[in-house]
């Protein structure tokens, strides 16, 4: 794949966790990351319908002198080729404008909050609003390295979802990793989300690559978080209708947050997979 992926640079131990995950991810599907070593504590998102302002905590500043050789020797312990971003437009002098020309974007579970809500499942505000904008996926990584051996696919009955399940088909075929997909039945059965997948063309790339399809009753939702694998990417949709209704404005969200520590690949209302 030649895909990119951006990366907000954070020099501390959490930071590189966070890194890892996602040189860890870009090497599994072929894509490059790029890296923002940031200068001040905002940034600009300029997107097709909105601008979010992100506001970063004191520790993304943290020792600046070391901070791109950090970076580039895990990039180099991973084997890839150091690539940073930097800005050429400010909003103001202090205020860079990001560009949003990738097809990937990492996050830790929050940005401007302290990463020790995590452990509570607290997502923050402006991740969310960057998910509910972007027209690329946001990865969302745990709080330790670990890397990935499968995909997990949380499939319910809307666009936004089975984009989601595109995106784990493309992401099985560029890393060769097994992708499962799991479905909880709150208003239909299984048969209504076979012919879903029939109707949107999608039937012989199920049948080739998803090892198991994983359906749960309405009351199993903690069933099934249980059952995803711990070292298993999990791809979702959010802001819409299906498996998880409005998925990051609701309480579910934060029960993942609080209940799986998997990395999340989470496509928006905004994203559109191809899988051309």
């Amino acid at each position: 794949m030649n895909y990119s992926l951006l990366h907000i640079f954070r020099n501390t131990p959490f930071g590189r966790e966070t890194f890892l995950q996602s040189l860890y991810f870009c090497n599994t599907i072929g894509a490059y990351p790029i890296v923002y070593i940031p200068k001040s504590d905002k940034f600009l998102l300029y997107f097709s319908n909105d601008a979010v302002q992100v506001d970063l905590n004191h520790s993304y500043l943290n020792a600046p002198e070391t901070a791109k050789r950090h970076a580039e020797e895990l990039f180099e312990d991973m084997g890839l080729k150091p690539m940073f971003y930097e800005p050429k437009n400010y909003t103001a002098s202090t205020l860079p404008d990001i560009s949003t020309n990738f097809d990937y974007l990492c996050c830790p579970r929050s940005i401007s909050d302290l990463s020790s809500k995590i452990r509570l499942g607290h997502i923050g505000p402006k991740v969310r609003r960057i998910i509910k904008h972007a027209s690329f996926p946001v990865l969302i990584t745990g709080p330790v390295f670990k890397p990935w051996k499968s995909i997990s696919v949380f499939l319910g009955g809307s666009e936004n979802s089975l984009n989601a399940l595109r995106l784990g088909l493309k992401i099985c075929m560029a890393s060769d990793l097994p992708l499962n997909i799991y479905t909880l039945l709150e208003k239909k059965g299984e048969e209504d989300y076979r012919e879903l997948i029939r109707k949107n063309s999608l039937e012989s790339l199920v049948a080739q690559y998803v090892s198991k399809w994983h359906f749960y009753g309405n009351q199993e939702f903690d069933t099934m978080l249980y059952e995803v694998p711990h070292d298993s990417l999990i791809v979702l949709g959010a802001y819409d209708h299906g498996i998880i209704k409005e998925l990051l404005l609701g309480s579910k969200m934060e029960h993942i947050q609080s209940t799986v520590l998997n990395n999340l690949l989470i496509t928006g209302p905004h994203c559109n997979i191809s899988l051309q």
